[in-house]
């Protein structure tokens, strides 16, 4: 059931969100907790199927959160004025789609009110990745998502 109330990502801007609205933007798909290599060739950035090894897959949210960027400190920061510099969110991410003025997928749970539709529309990393603990660095390479 889509959500009428109080749908400030349709009202404001990334920059004038308050912080409890600017982290319900995230949808928990866990895209951007992977391991990405960029072609020398093309600049093309490719996620690959590894996760930080924070990321809890399962659930699809960084078990180290408030602590992140001291214990990864190469962890994406996402800050409204950089969002589109960002080449590696995926199309679907909440805060690209609004910082190029695309809606939210109706997947959202923003939009839906459930947070598993996420994961039941196939768009999270549920059950498609690995944690990087579990790899060597040096084997990154095999673990293409062809996302």
């Amino acid at each position: 059931m889509e959500q009428k109330e109080n749908r400030f990502w349709e009202t404001k801007s990334l920059k004038e969100m308050t912080k409890t609205e600017w982290e319900s933007l995230c949808d928990y798909c866990g895209l951007c907790c992977l391991y990405s290599v960029q072609d020398g060739k093309t600049g093309n950035i490719k996620l690959l199927a590894v996760a930080c090894q924070h990321l809890d897959i399962s659930a699809c949210r960084c078990v180290v959160y408030n602590e992140r960027f001291k214990t990864v400190p190469d962890c994406m920061k996402l800050l409204p004025d950089k969002i589109r510099r960002i080449k590696r969110l995926p199309y679907t991410c909440a805060y690209r789609s609004l910082a190029e003025g695309r809606e939210l997928e109706r997947w959202h749970p923003l939009v839906s009110g459930d947070p598993n539709a996420v994961h039941e529309a196939g768009v999270s990393v549920r059950d498609k990745v690995v944690t990087g603990v579990h790899v060597n660095p040096d084997e990154f390479n095999y673990f293409t998502s062809g996302k």
